[in-house]
């Protein structure tokens, strides 16, 4: 047999593997890794999906929580997941698009390691600010910071993640001098500004809701262009700084190298599931907006492509060092 076909019985061969692990496909449990600990915005959103991934998949589908490291712990271990459509990043902006222009060095590459898959929801940032805070509003916390600069402080669930990053953005737009303190984690981050030691943060709604419910956080402002469907009274930080729009949100990947029918499989199955109206309003609690589709591939990789742009403007803007 020539060369010449034995490669083409060769790719044949693959490609015809590659169909019947995708006809057959799940067969064992799935495994979404997530860079964030239990109880944050993307924890809850995910275990959320899982369920009805179970349900549609006949496979149990398990959270696989690998926080620290500005998201690179996690991160990397998706990176570094067979490549066997039983492994998925269930990631962020900031593990994906942030880190890329804020570190220098990263031990995965977000656009070479993963493959898009779909996109879940967009999660606007909450400003919220401790209750003792003499500041109704955003015009308030400015007067309020700006009478005395460098005095007050607020606080970020990580050095370079998106929290921070709004943090900063806000003291660049209104001009004023607040100390960015980062923690380990939503957790921390939160309970510090619960109990006072920090004077607000930004947050992702999942998070705060409890806090807000019971007096003890007060929401002032939200990073989307818009009002967020069901926290209309919350006003958008544009309002007052034009262009003022930063978002997060949820987005599925896969290593590369995963079959394509496979990927398919997944983001027609995640359309599905967000049709599910019982989905889409709970995900619409917690004040994140669930997209019309998942995306095809030509639309997620333009939208990472603008998401990238748009945080790169912002840490130079922010005037952030990368480390």
């Amino acid at each position: 047999m020539r060369r010449t076909s034995r490669y083409f019985l060769l790719a044949a061969l693959c490609a015809a593997a590659a169909v019947a692990q995708a006809q057959t496909w799940p067969t064992r449990s799935i495994r979404f890794i997530l860079a964030q600990p239990p109880g944050t915005g993307p924890d809850i959103i995910s275990r959320l999906m899982s369920d009805r991934f179970a349900k549609t998949w006949g496979q149990a589908v398990v959270i696989d929580n690998r926080a620290g490291g500005n998201n690179v712990i996690g991160s990397q271990a998706a990176a570094r997941a067979p490549a066997d459509g039983y492994n998925f990043f269930f990631a962020t902006t900031a593990a994906t698009v942030i880190n890329l222009h804020t570190m220098k060095a990263l031990p995965y590459d977000p656009v070479k390691d993963f493959v898009p898959v779909a996109l879940i929801a967009k999660s606007p940032f909450v400003l919220v600010v401790n209750s003792d805070v003499p500041a109704k509003n955003l015009a308030e916390l400015i007067a309020y910071a700006k009478s005395q600069p460098g005095k007050l402080s607020f606080a970020s669930d990580n050095a370079r993640g998106l929290a921070g990053m709004l943090g900063e953005m806000l003291n660049v737009s209104a001009g004023i001098n607040v100390v960015h303190v980062p923690y380990n984690g939503t957790v921390p981050m939160l309970q510090d500004t619960v109990v006072g030691r920090t004077q607000y943060t930004f947050s992702s709604t999942p998070g705060i809701g409890p806090f807000v419910k019971s007096g003890r956080l007060r929401a002032i402002g939200v990073s989307s262009a818009e009002r967020v469907p069901g926290f209309e009274e919350i006003p958008t930080i544009r309002e007052t700084f034009p262009g003022f729009e930063y978002v997060g949100w949820y987005m599925i990947y896969a290593p590369t190298g995963v079959a394509g029918d496979i990927i398919q499989r997944v983001n027609r199955d995640v359309g599905q599931v967000m049709k599910d109206p019982e989905v889409a309003e709970k995900i619409a609690s917690f004040g994140s907006v669930v997209e019309k589709g998942p995306g095809t591939p030509r639309e997620l990789n333009e939208f990472l492509r603008l998401e990238g742009e748009r945080w790169g403007r912002a840490v130079k803007a922010a005037k952030i060092e990368p480390e």
